[in-house]
């Protein structure tokens, strides 16, 4: 009984273990099964677009009451701060894109000039290349800042590369504000129209003149720290005259158009126009000399700029495609004839003048500078009553003051140039000195309008169409809008014609006058423009004011043939009272001759008479 009652205590205390255990492990594995369970439910009901975590919350609420206090603190801070949304793909900007590689190419440049500053010519060339090479590799998309910010880099490596290029022409410690002294083939061109051709004594005259100019003008440059050199540019411009005028209305020794003078000081009223005045027109020029030099930092295109203005200069460089210019002389090639030669004649001339025994020049006379004092005045005078009271010529007034205009001081004070000893006298014998007044004026001038014609000027003016056609030297009354007329003042007289007579044979000259023209001439005096030529061994067309013309006159008593004889036309004369005078009617006089009803005649013009 023992071994039996023994097994049976054992297996009843093994079965009270294991059911002991199976009931501590029942919670354990119930909470799996439920977890398991949940998660297969959320897979198959939750879109994958939302978080999983709500959804199990929002789904099994009992799961998440089993939670622990930490997932229940995560859960609420995820409801209250639910995760950011997600950022949009930025469209492309090439702003952003290209805007880094501009500044870097910029930096280039930066870096370039200062190579340059300290005279490494050859790394600052490299910095232009790589900063060009950068801007090559820019698509602008035609964004209007990136278009402008490309064009302005390849205008400023092109700027630099032109002043490099300058300062590797100059051998003078380093000195980057001389002028490069080069020589090709623009620049012997010249100088053999300067030594050897037909401007040889425009060259030699001009050089003459400049001492009476050179002295002032050299230490004014030196004292702005500009190269004397370019106290030879007026030789060039104006060849050292004071009162030259071109075409484009430039004036002086400076050639100073009046926009630009009035920019840098020169006053122009009716008594003065300081463009005349050496000593303030030097002055202006090293202003402006200067801030050309600031905008293009080499002396050649300063040059050029002077002459045609840094706008065409500017804009030259602008309008070039791929390749910036290497130098000056790529530029010289696109700027205009005018201004093409004047660079060269500049650079001409220095040679000329280094060596002028080399071209077989002998340039050892010049005029003596003008000496004078200066006396302030403040009253309305004419410079040839000053003369008078002072012992001197009127003339030299006039060379020592050439700004007057009228040779009529103004009537607010005025500094006064007067022959050295001369400032006493004058300041005694003032008040002698009666007042003048400036002439009135000759002309005022009117832009055409639209729709106006001559006779409607005319009216508003209260003048007539003729003196308006004879003011501008027209021969028909057509107009064109736009255009200036020069309207003749009420009282003013045309001077008269005349033709000069000269013991010449039995033939009469000319003396060529404002609006001149060879076929006028001819016109004028009943001839041909091919006779006046022969005549006068002239090879083109050209004349110049002043010049005198000798024209084939037949004598008045011969008789011609058809029985015709010449008749010189008189002041006062019409084709009606000659056709009168010589009892002719007005049509034969006028198909004789072959003119028109509405043919000018003019003093000294030879017609043909029965």
């Amino acid at each position: 009984m023992k071994p039996i009652l023994r097994k049976y205590l054992t297996f009843t205390l093994l079965f009270s273990l294991l059911f002991l255990l199976y009931g501590c492990l029942q919670p354990f594995v119930k909470k799996n099964v439920s977890q398991d369970t949940s998660s297969e439910k959320t897979e198959a009901n939750i879109p994958e677009s939302k978080p999983q975590d709500e959804t199990v919350s929002n789904i099994n609420p009992e799961v998440k009451e089993a939670d622990s206090p930490e997932d229940k603190q995560a859960v609420a801070k995820k409801e209250n701060n639910p995760p950011p949304p997600k950022k949009k793909k930025e469209p492309f900007s090439p702003d952003k894109k290209f805007q880094p590689i501009l500044d870097n190419a910029l930096d280039f440049c930066q870096a370039a000039q200062e190579f340059w500053q300290k005279g490494d010519l050859e790394n600052a060339l490299e910095a232009l290349d790589r900063a060009y090479a950068l801007i090559l590799d820019i698509d602008t998309y035609d964004k209007p800042k990136l278009i402008q910010q490309k064009e302005d880099l390849r205008f400023l490596i092109s700027k630099r590369i032109l002043e490099i290029y300058a300062s590797r022409n100059i051998v003078v410690n380093g000195n980057h504000n001389a002028i490069p002294m080069v020589m090709n083939k623009h620049i012997q061109n010249e100088i053999d129209l300067f030594t050897k051709g037909k401007e040889k004594n425009y060259f030699i005259e001009s050089y003459r003149r400049s001492g009476m100019f050179r002295p002032r003008i050299v230490p004014a440059l030196k004292a702005a720290g500009i190269p004397v050199e370019l106290s030879w540019l007026p030789l060039i411009e104006s060849g050292f005259k004071v009162r030259a005028l071109s075409r484009a209305r430039a004036l002086g020794l400076w050639q100073f158009i009046p926009s630009t003078g009035y920019k840098f000081g020169l006053k122009r009223d009716k008594f003065i126009d300081e463009r005349l005045d050496p000593v303030k027109a030097t002055n202006a020029a090293i202003e402006y000399l200067k801030e050309l030099h600031q905008i293009f930092g080499d002396w050649s295109t300063v040059l050029a700029a002077y002459n045609c203005g840094e706008g065409k200069v500017l804009r030259t460089i602008r309008k070039q495609n791929v390749n910036y210019l290497d130098n000056f002389w790529d530029l010289y090639e696109r700027l205009p004839r005018e201004t093409a030669r004047y660079v060269p004649r500049f650079f001409a001339t220095l040679h000329i003048l280094g060596d002028p025994e080399k071209y077989g020049l002998d340039l050892n006379n010049t005029d003596e500078p003008f000496e004078y004092e200066t006396v302030n005045v403040s009253k309305q005078v004419h410079l040839d009553n000053i003369a008078k009271s002072i012992g001197v010529s009127a003339q030299t007034l006039k060379n020592l003051n050439p700004e007057l205009r009228y040779r009529i001081l103004p009537p607010e004070k005025y500094p006064l140039k007067v022959p050295p000893g001369s400032g006493q006298t004058l300041v005694a014998k003032l008040d002698e000195i009666p007042v003048s007044s400036p002439p009135a004026r000759k002309f005022i001038y009117h832009r055409i309008r639209r729709g106006e014609t001559l006779s409607v000027i005319a009216r508003r003016y209260r003048t007539s169409v003729r003196r308006i056609m004879r003011a501008n030297n027209m021969r028909s009354s057509h107009i064109v809008a736009g255009r200036l007329l020069k309207i003749p003042q009420r009282g003013y007289k045309y001077p008269a014609k005349k033709t000069v007579k000269r013991k010449s044979g039995k033939r009469y000259v000319h003396k060529v006058t404002s609006g001149d023209s060879l076929w006028i001439i001819a016109k004028r005096y009943g001839t041909t423009t091919q006779e006046i030529q022969k005549l006068n061994n002239l090879s083109g067309t050209n004349l110049h004011i002043g010049q005198v013309i000798k024209l084939p006159v037949r004598s008045n008593k011969a008789t011609l043939k058809n029985g015709l004889k010449a008749y010189e036309v008189k002041n006062g004369d019409s084709p009606f009272t000659i056709a009168k005078q010589n009892n002719m009617s007005l049509d034969r006089l006028l198909k004789i001759n072959k003119l028109t009803a509405g043919s000018k005649i003019y003093p000294g013009q030879q017609l043909y008479v029965e």
